[in-house]
């Protein structure tokens, strides 16, 4: 049975909102707490978060209405009577670095797309549409997006009603935000600690930041917050930070050479990791070298980076620390696939599987990015893990997500090859998951 909190213990987060997707996108000037206390919102359909200023990914939201490809926002679509449907392929012992399918094993095909999905939590609001998804369309995962200044209580109240509104039959959910410091820190006010930019951690012993990120861990786990989607490990060279407007404009990057980016990134992830939080490090092959922000930019295209590239093998190192998840560029790489942004290639997604790596791939935000945006929202879903991607990030406009749930459910009944890969995606965010 679906167990719901009452809605009202939410109402004492206060909470502001400026609009920065989870991943990538540029920060702005934080505006003071729109937001005052009071009941949570109550309606049923859901709608994207209130527009915002440029580097709002995709720049201004479609505003309230139903979600694309006709789906209906609260309409599950699980068929009648739960009925599991069989798994794509057997599932034995898995070999090394295979998911393992036994962890899906008997879960309806509704269950698994669920788990496969992250959804976007407005820290200012509205809040009943994402429960009603998390709920009907089964999510696993939430980002916590937006600003705030309202401090850890407000937010664990927050955290608490979205894992209380999730279906419990499954696993864990999966609770996301960006706290990386600096102009990206989703989550301020008494609890959190003022983090300062990469670019200037960069400026401490690793040691030290280790043990000032384990304290930084330390503050979003007793906030219900389990997953960091940082620390960026983009290789920005110094000569055109300025001009690269993702991360080196905005002090993002963990100093200037991959031995830096390396040993301080390294650090943040570790010191995560003590306080219990997972990490995800961002944003493979690297946006050190484009000037555009995908975010609000359509058409964001690297000539440089290739297979070899330097900023490969900073993942690669991040990789070998232990890090349970890799975000995915949604730029173009010519030199590794010119015909797809890398969140849709093969080629690119694959990479990372060659470095070794066996725990989850997820995207950057897939709701409002403009370089995305000529793609329906379903469609993105679909060719983002048809290329390999685990896990779909919805978190600037959530609206979009149950289309995107709808998507990828009817394509993984009409193709077992694509049913297969939705397998092992679910079966590797569960994995992902055992420690939480």
């Amino acid at each position: 049975m679906t167990s719901v909190r009452p809605l009202g213990l939410v109402a004492a987060a206060v909470l502001a909102v400026a609009t920065l997707a989870g991943g990538c996108a540029g920060p702005t000037t934080e505006p003071e707490p729109t937001a005052q206390p009071g009941p949570t919102q109550s309606s049923a359909q859901p709608h994207s978060p209130s527009a915002g200023p440029p580097s709002s990914p995709g720049g201004t939201p479609s505003g309230p209405g139903s979600p694309s490809a006709g789906a209906s926002p609260g309409e599950p679509t699980t068929s009648p009577g739960g009925t599991p449907e069989p798994t794509a392929q057997p599932t034995p012992e898995p070999t090394p670095g295979e998911p393992d399918l036994s962890l899906v094993a008997g879960w309806t095909l509704d269950e698994k797309v669920g788990q496969i999905v992250m959804v976007g939590l407005p820290v200012a609001g509205p809040f009943q549409p994402t429960f009603n998804m998390l709920r009907n369309n089964q999510i696993g995962g939430v980002f916590l997006h937006g600003r705030t200044k309202a401090g850890r209580q407000p937010v664990k109240n927050l955290v608490d009603a979205a894992v209380d509104a999730a279906t419990k039959e499954r696993e864990p959910l999966f609770v996301a935000t960006d706290q990386e410091g600096g102009a990206v820190q989703v989550l301020r006010g008494a609890g959190f600690s003022d983090i300062p930019s990469a670019l200037d951690q960069a400026e401490l012993d690793p040691a030290d930041l280790q043990a000032r990120s384990r304290k930084w861990g330390r503050e979003l786990a007793a906030a219900g917050v389990n997953l960091n989607l940082a620390p960026v490990l983009d290789l920005v060279p110094s000569a055109t930070a300025s001009s690269n407007a993702p991360i080196g404009a905005y002090g993002r990057n963990y100093g200037y050479t991959a031995e830096s980016v390396i040993a301080h990134g390294n650090a943040f992830a570790q010191g995560q990791h003590d306080a219990g939080v997972e990490t995800a490090i961002k944003h493979f092959p690297g946006l050190g070298r484009v000037t555009g922000n995908t975010d609000n930019t359509a058409g964001v295209t690297d000539t440089v980076t290739g297979p070899d590239a330097p900023s490969v093998d900073v993942f690669d190192a991040g990789i070998e620390s232990g890090t349970g998840l890799v975000m995915m560029s949604s730029a173009t790489y010519t030199r590794i696939d010119p015909d797809e942004p890398a969140v849709f290639s093969p080629r690119a997604v694959g990479l990372v599987r060659e470095l070794g790596f066996d725990g989850v791939i997820v995207s950057d935000d897939l709701s409002a990015a403009a370089q995305v945006e000529s793609v329906p929202a379903g469609e993105r879903a679909v060719r983002a893990v048809d290329a390999g991607v685990d896990l779909v990030l919805a978190s600037a406009q959530p609206s979009v997500t149950p289309a995107m749930v709808n998507a990828l459910v009817k394509t993984a009944r009409a193709d077992p090859a694509f049913a297969a890969k939705v397998d092992a995606a679910a079966s590797r965010v569960v994995a992902a998951k055992v420690n939480l």
